[in-house]
């Protein structure tokens, strides 16, 4: 039987989860869903993108800590320019600007406060 899976949902591991919701908020734009100090794990999301911010005693049975890297795949190259823009402007801390890559991936890279790294990216391989 074949099966679609559907977009998956990170867990991004935060080290101050006030911090982090406070960041994820205001400089990157996204909506805080539910969760947050108290539980030790929030949901957000922005559009069809949800993701997981969990503290360190929620994970501790896991193991997993930060930095970990998401990749964002957006529409078009004007999308990552433009939203690399937005979050510049917002005080999101870039890592590096926008740029085509010779992989055919037209990205940039930004940072959470964990150094979390999202990899913003339009894949023009088929497109030119």
């Amino acid at each position: 039987m074949k099966r679609e899976f559907p977009a998956a949902v990170p867990e991004i591991p935060v080290t101050d989860m006030a911090a982090a919701l406070d960041y994820y908020e205001s400089k990157l734009g996204f909506n805080i869903d539910w969760g947050g100090v108290d539980g030790g794990i929030a949901g957000i999301s922005k559009g069809q993108c949800r993701m997981f911010l969990t503290d360190r005693e929620f994970r501790e049975h896991h193991g997993n800590a930060p930095p970990v890297l998401i990749w964002l795949n957006l529409d078009s190259k004007h999308e990552v320019d433009e939203l690399h823009e937005e979050w510049k402007a917002s005080g999101a801390k870039i890592v590096s600007p926008p740029e085509s890559k010779p992989w055919k991936l037209h990205e940039f890279t930004a940072a959470d406060l964990d150094e979390n790294l999202f990899r913003v990216f339009y894949d023009f391989s088929d497109r030119g």
